[in-house]
């Protein structure tokens, strides 16, 4: 099995101001990906993508994801496919359908969040790919819409997914998944299970990589520090906790049950991030890479 792409999430708790910092830390170590999030209402999941890859000169970036009812589809795929061409090969993004109380806040929550990720990951991919798109959906609606500068190559879309029904959409029409932290390497096969269905009914053959987060620490996981998390029951099969050749065993157990990149998540207390980035990349890459 070959090994699995590692990276670091830097949570959007980190104020804009100090990130720079995290991301030159990141690509100094060698960390393959940065993985970053648009939470409401912190950072936006674009601007800090544009500053990490101008930031640095070789780690990827990447987005996980984009809340599709935050933005109009066209303004999206402007904005990916700038970021695309700017940075050809170092960013990675996906779409999905954001916290559902978080779009109710801003007016935009969909009556059918389903019916949105599939029209709009539809014309995304279009818009991305050169074409001209024209949709008359029930939230997607575009008419003669194409980009003047779409990438040279049409981009990856990974969904963002959690339930059956999402995980079957992501299989038919994404081209990659994004899991949550939290999940065991039990809901990681039961979710490829999922995925694969939606891949056979809409006839897709092409690989379907899994991006996974998987919740990390140095230091103990007190039952304190679980419930901040929203952990539950079942610690020790949803984070990875202790020195390095602890944490790269726990990459390795998630990437056998079935993760192509596993994005370690650092918890929310974490109180050195830069530090964080650099013993991943320093001393658990090294015994994942071999």
């Amino acid at each position: 099995m070959p090994a699995p792409t590692l990276g670091v999430v830097a949570r959007p708790q980190l104020p804009p101001e100090h990130f720079r910092s995290v991301v030159e830390t990141a690509d100094a170590v060698g960390l393959d990906e940065l993985w970053l999030w648009e939470d409401c209402f912190l950072a936006g999941g674009i601007a800090t993508s544009a500053m990490a890859l101008s930031w640095s000169s070789r780690v990827k970036v990447g987005l996980g994801l984009v809340p599709v009812p935050f933005r109009n589809p066209a303004l999206a795929a402007m904005e990916l496919a700038t970021l695309c061409r700017a940075f050809p090969g170092r960013f990675r993004f996906g779409l999905g359908h954001g916290v559902q109380d978080w779009m109710e806040q801003i007016g935009a929550r969909p009556a059918s969040p389903l019916t949105l990720l599939h029209d709009y990951v539809v014309a995304v991919r279009g818009l991305l790919a050169g074409e001209t798109v024209t949709a008359r959906g029930s939230y997607v609606h575009l008419t003669e819409v194409a980009l003047d500068w779409p990438p040279p190559k049409t981009p990856t879309i990974l969904v963002g997914a959690s339930g059956p029904k999402t995980l079957a959409l992501a299989g038919a029409v994404g081209d990659g998944t994004i899991l949550t932290g939290g999940t065991s390497t039990s809901r990681l096969r039961w979710a490829r299970e999922h995925i694969d269905r939606g891949r056979a009914e809409a006839g897709r053959t092409s690989p379907h990589p899994i991006v996974l987060y998987l919740l990390a620490t140095t230091d103990a996981v007190t039952p304190e520090r679980a419930a901040a998390e929203k952990l539950g029951d079942g610690v020790d099969d949803l984070v990875v906790a202790g020195d390095a050749s602890s944490v790269a065993a726990g990459v390795r157990r998630w990437a056998s049950a079935g993760a192509d990149t596993v994005v370690l998540q650092p918890f929310a207390d974490e109180p050195d991030l830069e530090g964080f980035v650099r013993f991943v990349g320093e001393e658990v890459a090294p015994l994942i890479h071999g």
